[in-house]
């Protein structure tokens, strides 16, 4: 019968496409209704930055508790309860001292005539802690075993529903071959992404990281560059790392992706021609690259002639457009950049 139930919950979950979170938890909750009873509901997501909690769905409770329950009060109930861990569906009736006891039901839900409630963390397959989900009643009547069978039964069905990482995972479908990524935070940390691994050049510091925040911060929905493996002049070959900025509708504190795949066709660019590209693309003219580079200006003036050869540029400006729409270039790090971009686009002229 279970399996009726997430059946049904599997419809509601996915309402239509363009749809945003908060509309699939809303049509979660309304499903849920019949086989869980409830005067009221409230589904959140779990902050990914771990301050809280954000306000998804409700059903029948007023804006005044909807806005209570989204505040630090509730996040430190559910902290002293417990219900932020994996453990069965808790009611008040569950706790060793009154309910009164906490500011969450003195303050707020017992005035709003709110007497019980089965409240359960939903977590992710692993152990990601992605929500939390409180089914109020006005009766006193403790929730009986059946009711919380049941919702623990759904709470998978519900934590895949909201997670914010399914949308994330579909954003990294864009990029072929991935074969390591990371979700960017708002606190310049970084958070695992299910299904891909980690790698050392995605690590919290790392300049990879800055370089990737950058472009999204710039604005750039999506955009990739080159990286050395084993030194600056890679001697293991380079990898393409590519920056996604995250769907707007997913809660604030996660910015974007940043995601490892093979290099694709380098043209027989060399390691070093890769550097001259990616400080051209930074705006740099060729005195600017010979002292990046340390390297003579006739030095650099060779470089470019092979690089506008390789790809085929007739102008170095030409190459640079080349060279940044495809990501055939190794970026400088922020803290060693040297060059001012000429315009707004970032190339000199």
């Amino acid at each position: 019968m279970c399996s009726n139930r997430e059946g049904e919950l599997s419809l509601a979950e996915n309402p239509g496409p363009g749809r945003a979170e908060s509309r699939r938890a809303q049509a979660m909750l309304e499903s849920l209704r019949p086989f869980v009873p409830f005067d009221g509901a409230w589904l959140a997501l779990a902050d990914p930055l771990g301050s809280g909690y954000h306000s998804l769905a409700d059903v029948d409770v007023d804006q005044s508790v909807v806005d209570f329950l989204s505040g630090p009060l509730m996040a430190r109930d559910i902290e002293v309860t417990g219900t932020d861990r994996a453990r069965p569906p808790l009611s008040p009736s569950d706790l060793p001292y009154p309910a009164e006891d906490l500011p969450t039901w003195a303050e707020c839900l017992i005035p709003a005539g709110i007497h019980e409630a089965l409240a359960l963390a939903l977590f992710a397959p692993g152990g990601r802690h992605v929500g939390f989900v409180a089914l109020l009643s006005g009766d006193r009547r403790p929730p009986t075993p059946t009711v919380r069978g049941r919702l623990a039964g759904i709470a998978p069905v519900l934590a895949h529903g909201i997670d914010p990482m399914r949308s994330l995972l579909t954003v990294t479908r864009l990029v072929r071959g991935a074969t390591a990524g990371v979700v960017l935070a708002g606190d310049n940390g970084c958070r695992m992404l299910p299904g891909l691994p980690a790698d050392a050049l995605l690590v919290p510091g790392s300049p990879v990281l800055a370089i990737a925040r950058e472009r999204i911060d710039d604005g750039h929905l999506c955009s990739s560059f080159l990286w050395p493996l084993g030194g600056p002049h890679a001697p293991s070959g380079h990898v393409r790392v590519t920056a996604l900025a995250v769907p707007e509708d997913l809660p604030t504190g996660l910015t974007g992706l940043a995601l490892l795949s093979p290099a694709p066709d380098l043209h027989h660019l060399t390691p070093r021609e890769l550097e001259v590209l990616g400080l051209l693309v930074e705006g740099c003219s060729n005195q600017e690259i010979a002292r990046a580079l340390v390297v003579a200006p006739r030095t650099v003036a060779a470089h470019l002639e092979h690089v506008l050869a390789k790809l085929g540029a007739p102008t170095r400006t030409l190459a640079a457009v080349r060279a940044e729409r495809e990501g055939l270039y190794v970026p400088t790090e922020p803290a060693g950049r040297s060059c001012v971009p000429r315009n707004g686009n970032g190339r000199s002229g």
